[in-house]
């Protein structure tokens, strides 16, 4: 489920710019991306329906995103 003010998936970019080339890689992002935001709609309609305010809902997913930390680089 994409929202209809989206404009599609983003040019997935490594860590000096270069856009990802590979398709299979460029794939499994968009799905990853696909799945979250219907995990993000869900829990938001949700917790409107038990009542919860929407923009709070937003806020609390919002910190959980700013809250993750990148996996450390493996030489």
């Amino acid at each position: 489920m994409r929202n209809p003010a989206s404009k599609g998936p983003p040019v997935w970019r490594q860590p000096d710019g270069k856009p990802v080339s590979c398709l299979e890689k460029i794939k499994v992002l968009n799905e990853n991306i696909g799945e979250i935001e219907s995990l993000c709609a869900d829990a938001l309609e949700d917790g409107v329906l038990m009542g919860c305010d929407a923009e709070q809902i937003k806020a609390a997913l919002h910190a959980l995103i700013d809250g993750l930390t990148p996996p450390a680089k493996k030489d």
